[in-house]
């Protein structure tokens, strides 16, 4: 893998992931996200798609309050749809099973620090993803 950096698209698999984005039609991007983070969550032994997942994720999060918009410079430069919100789930999900993957993408690291940077990126990424809390309260409880 080719890797400059520890953003969401900061290697050559993500990028290649936005480049096949943008070529793909309008209507076919969502299936590309989705596709990827089920592979992801399903996958058997080592994680493949990780790199594309993150990216996927990524791109999931810049839509979510709290996310961040996604690196122009190398991710996707066609606009995305809106995406669904059961993919929030699937890449909190398919981000757990990256993270929890100790043979995976995290030894891909030879700097300490880029994988603390890396982690961390992920960490904000899962943070944003998750559901927001129920606003309406179950017991109003009196004193």
């Amino acid at each position: 893998m080719g890797t400059w950096d520890t953003g969401p698209f900061d290697n050559d698999t993500a990028a290649d992931f936005a480049n096949a984005l943008d070529e793909a039609e309008p209507e076919a991007r969502e299936a590309l996200v989705r596709g990827v983070l089920v592979r992801t969550i399903d996958a058997t032994g080592y994680l493949t798609e990780a790199e594309e997942a993150v990216a996927a994720a990524a791109l999931i999060s810049a839509q979510c309050p709290g996310g961040e918009p996604v690196d122009m410079s190398y991710g996707p430069e066609k606009p995305m749809p809106v995406f669904p919100s059961d993919l929030r789930v699937l890449a909190d999900e398919a981000l757990a099973r990256i993270v929890g993957d100790e043979d995976g993408p995290a030894l891909n690291w030879v700097d300490p620090e880029d994988w603390k940077q890396w982690r961390a990126i992920l960490t904000h990424l899962r943070a944003v993803l998750a559901p927001p809390p129920p606003s309406i309260a179950l017991f109003d409880v009196q004193p």
